[in-house]
């Protein structure tokens, strides 16, 4: 395992961990990408898909991006810095050519999707965990949440979260929806597809688990406010599309996050990463 910097000058952004595989030759890489606030060291502990991958002798590579731990993987800088990091990884270790995987949790998911949209070197399969999709809908739901809190303090996370969307997004729904269309990965409003269509045919599986109980009891959270009606909506609207290797994994119950297995539907835990691998290795295999 190593952490490479892009810039020496400064360990908070801009560099990613690496994890070589025991043997060689290397038959790939896989960049798994962290959900908002996690280092590559809490995305090590909530998870130990990236010792997997690597044993199946994936270079496997959790990059930090252009914000750091508070990056928001749709924004332009996010995803200039993943292409740096994924030029630089590819470049110095002289694997062009070989197959790549990108998946990623929550945001880090998001970003993984967006990244495949735009790239001019697809991915040979895309994975996300519970990611949020339609930032239209997270704006909304985050604008309800604090207006719905009239009598105790509301979610400081939605707060902060509208405040950083409408700064990634130079406005809201109302003002610039426009933006809203052009960055989020899935638009459900946005009629003429623009996202969805752009992502094409690659082999993706989101991975979710809408435990709405959990939710109203532990946070007074409804489908609204969580990923689920994104994800589905995403692959539905891909299967439509002609993608039939676009598929939701919906989960029950696998929800816990380490070290101390708290319950949380949103967390890594809800993959099962030796049937994800299978899946990944099948993409390869077809893609050949």
């Amino acid at each position: 395992m190593e952490v490479v910097f892009l810039d020496q000058t400064d360990s908070t952004r801009n560099n990613y961990t690496i994890i070589y595989p025991d043997n060689k030759p290397i038959t790939g890489l896989i960049f798994i990408i962290p959900g908002f606030g996690q280092s590559a060291e809490r995305t090590l502990e909530q998870t130990d898909l990236p010792i997997k991958t690597a044993e199946k002798g994936l270079l496997t590579i959790i990059p930090t991006l252009q914000d750091g731990v508070q990056s928001f993987g749709v924004d332009d800088l996010s995803q200039e810095s993943l292409n740096n990091i994924i030029q630089d990884v590819t470049n110095k270790h002289k694997l062009s050519g070989l197959p790549f995987f990108i998946g990623g949790f929550s945001i880090g998911g998001s970003c993984a999707i967006k990244y495949a949209q735009n790239a001019k070197v697809k991915p040979v399969a895309v994975f996300a965990v519970d990611p949020p999709l339609d930032f239209e809908r997270f704006y909304n739901s985050s604008k309800r949440d604090i207006r719905l809190s009239l009598d105790r303090e509301p979610s400081q996370e939605n707060v902060y979260m509208v405040e950083r969307i409408e700064k990634e997004f130079n406005g809201t729904p109302e003002t610039s929806l426009s933006n809203f269309y052009a960055i989020s990965p899935y638009s459900f409003s946005d009629h003429n597809q623009t996202a969805v269509k752009r992502f094409g045919n690659i082999p993706l599986r989101i991975y979710t688990e809408p435990d709405v109980d959990w939710w109203l009891k532990e946070r007074d959270f409804d489908f609204s406010n969580i990923n689920g009606p994104d994800c589905s909506a995403m692959i539905n609207e891909l299967n439509r599309l002609g993608n039939n290797k676009a598929e939701l994994i919906v989960t029950n119950n696998k929800g816990y996050r380490k070290p101390y297995n708290n319950r949380h539907p949103h967390s890594w835990s809800i993959v099962d990463n030796d049937d994800l691998l299978i899946w990944l290795i099948e993409q390869k295999e077809a893609s050949r």
